[in-house]
């Protein structure tokens, strides 16, 4: 039986990079690796991009009513057996999609390797993230450092370069002068503390 896999970790911690190079390196070994992720994910249209300026087109960009089981099944018979699945951007797919995946390692017997991150710049959990983290086989933290210097472990949203701590879950990074930062504990709290000051 194949396993499905959660590599998190907070923003520019390599996420995207990580899974171009495992893509790679099934290519190489002449296996065929196919790449998804959801439609909320506006960065880069059709394409994962990462931060290095590496992209790469995707092979499924799947909605939040799709069945990623059903798609993936669809996608075999068109073009033959595939060795792996890797998922971009996981946290924006719904509970009932990371179940499929789960479904497909299982019974269509195809490594699922999901990227994503646990939390949004409130520190509350994504629907997928948190359905993963109970369903995962297998747990990686990618691990990236706070400007400080100590490990980041949350993202901090800034609009037009100040942090801001309220909003809707979801804003795209680069779209709307949004952006992030990966931050440690410390540093997300004191910045949250200047921005209540200046209300």
């Amino acid at each position: 039986m194949s396993k499905l896999y959660f590599r998190y970790g907070a923003m520019n911690c390599g996420k995207s990079t990580n899974l171009l190079q495992v893509a790679f390196n099934y290519e190489e070994r002449g296996m065929k690796a196919i790449i998804i992720k959801p439609k909320t994910d506006t960065k880069g249209g059709e394409k994962i991009v990462s931060r290095l300026g590496v992209t790469r087109q995707v092979d499924l960009c799947l909605g939040s009513e799709e069945n990623i089981f059903k798609s993936v099944e669809d996608y075999i018979k068109e073009n033959g057996d595939i060795h792996c699945i890797l998922a971009d951007e996981v946290q924006f797919f719904k509970a009932k999609q990371v179940d499929e995946l789960f479904k497909i390692a299982v019974i269509l017997d195809v490594p699922v390797i999901c990227y994503g991150l646990r939390t949004d710049f409130q520190m509350q959990g994504f629907e997928g993230s948190e359905r993963l983290l109970l369903l995962a086989h297998s747990l990686e933290e990618l691990k990236t450092i706070c400007k400080c210097g100590k490990k980041a472990i949350v993202n901090g949203r800034k609009i037009n370069g100040k942090f801001v701590f309220e909003g809707e879950q979801v804003a795209i990074d680069m779209e709307d002068n949004v952006e992030y930062e990966s931050l440690c504990a410390e540093c997300y709290f004191k910045f949250k503390a200047m921005s209540e000051e200046m209300r």
